[in-house]
């Protein structure tokens, strides 16, 4: 009888102590409010510094990276600088956007390599690729050519104590023999190895509902990409809370989905005030979602 009670105490504290780690995960969500830096795209190469400054002001503690290139690291700057700069105005930088696209056509992984040295340097907990040339998407059979190399880059980032997630956009939803792109990404990548970062506006603008995506692959959308749309328009981006997605039903299905991190993110077809918009983007959250 003290056997099967030890055993039952035992199997109580790994499970307080499971579910204490997977709440702590899914803490870091509620702890932080990322920003994807490519939405001061048109300002930050011009002035780094006083740029990201702003970001923090706006009331910002975590960023997702972009631009890197080996002749140009970072808008001149090397990892390490730009770390120093990050840590001077108290951000963490959790992701980068890294452009492999040698990588994803050949497999050459000079660029995969060098863009994991930069996330070793600046300590970023995920490599994130951010987009899909049309090249290498025009079959059912490239995308799983593409899930196959994803793991290997998934591999290569675990190897260095990263993680490697995937963003989408609308075109993974498009039909090869009966299914997504997406559908044949999630089930030929090895959940062990890729996250996926969901754009939640691209998903939406596909027609596509997240929460059913969220249940048919619990737990792998570890990061999330937070932009509005606009009402009238919804080719258009709008500032969070001011458009058609319903966020604070959605980050009711944070836990479900596995995300751990979210950024706001201003895109392409976009154009605010630019740190006035992400600055009303991060309000809205702290006060209707982050509570």
């Amino acid at each position: 009888m003290r056997k099967i009670k030890q055993t039952i105490c035992t199997l109580l504290i790994t499970a307080a102590v499971c579910a204490g780690n997977f709440q702590q995960s899914y803490a870091q969500s509620r702890g932080g409010i990322g920003l994807q830096l490519f939405s001061l795209r048109s300002l930050l190469p011009k002035d780094v510094a006083g740029n990201i400054e702003k970001v923090a002001k706006a009331g910002y503690n975590q960023v997702e990276l972009y631009g890197f290139t080996i002749k140009d690291q970072f808008w001149g700057l090397t990892p390490l600088q730009l770390k120093a700069l990050l840590d001077q105005n108290k951000l963490e930088a959790i992701s980068g956007h890294f452009n492999v696209s040698p990588y994803l056509a050949s497999g050459d992984e000079t660029e995969l390599r060098a863009a994991i040295e930069a996330a070793k340097v600046l300590k970023l907990k995920y490599v994130t690729i951010p987009w899909l040339a049309p090249e290498f998407r025009k079959s059912a059979a490239d995308y799983k050519t593409l899930a196959k190399r994803l793991n290997r880059a998934g591999q290569l980032c675990q190897n260095s104590g990263l993680s490697l997630a995937y963003h989408n956009h609308d075109f993974e939803f498009e039909k090869y023999e009966g299914q997504t792109g997406m559908d044949i990404l999630l089930k030929n990548t090895d959940k062990k190895l890729v996250s996926f970062e969901m754009d939640i506006y691209w998903t939406i603008r596909s027609g596509i509902d997240p929460v059913k995506l969220f249940k048919a692959n619990p737990g792998r959308f570890a990061l999330w990409h937070v932009k509005d749309m606009d009402k009238d328009d919804p080719k258009l981006n709008a500032e969070v809370g001011s458009g058609s997605i319903d966020y604070v039903s959605l980050f009711k299905q944070a836990k479900r989905s596995g995300m751990k991190y979210f950024f706001v993110e201003h895109e392409t077809n976009y154009k605010p005030n630019i740190i006035g918009s992400i600055t009303n983007s991060n309000k809205y959250i702290r006060k209707n979602i982050m509570r």
